[in-house]
């Protein structure tokens, strides 16, 4: 039964993708989809794994920031990992990378098992009462956000054809 309910979330992201912005889901250098490049995010609080509350706000306007939202069962999220690992290789020490996993069709335990079995080297939040996905206005599992050093909204995009690399070299000084 759960295969089934994730199989259906993917379907319904992915439906999301393709009628909410016909012919593109991959980066969205402008803004089209979700929060708008050049946007400050509201600062929102979620819940680390633990269910300790994180304020999303204490991470932003330090240095720049990749977010991407995330689920156990998304193929897109698990094909993009590639690019997000060399992304992360390179450039973490001047970086915060943090996957937010949001609250549909699993559950914090659930996550900390997968970690368990596949172990992601990124800061793992959970998205408690969808106050990032709201603040972010994430379309989709695996949308990725990049903010700038100030907290502005550098980048955002959809999908495993995302060029991380290049949205976090343009941030980066």
């Amino acid at each position: 039964m759960n295969n089934v309910r994730g199989a259906w979330c993917v379907v319904f992201s992915l439906l999301i993708v393709s009628f909410g912005n016909p012919g593109r889901a991959s980066a969205q250098d402008e803004g089209d989809m979700g929060i708008a490049v050049g946007a400050t995010p509201p600062a929102v609080t979620i819940a680390d794994l633990n269910g300790h509350p994180v304020d999303l706000g204490q991470l932003v306007g330090k240095r720049p920031v990749v977010f991407e939202f995330w689920a156990t069962w998304c193929p897109l999220c698990q094909a993009l990992l590639p690019k997000l690992e060399a992304a992360h290789a390179r450039y973490g020490d001047r970086v915060e990378f943090v996957a937010i996993a949001v609250a549909v069709n699993q559950s914090p335990s659930s996550v900390l098992r997968h970690l368990a079995t596949h172990p992601i080297p990124f800061r793992f939040l959970w998205d408690t009462n969808g106050n990032a996905v709201r603040a972010f206005q994430a379309p989709s599992t695996s949308y990725v956000v990049v903010l700038d050093a100030a907290g502005k909204v550098a980048y955002t995009g959809i999908g495993e054809d995302q060029d991380i690399e290049a949205a976090v070299r343009r941030v980066v000084r």
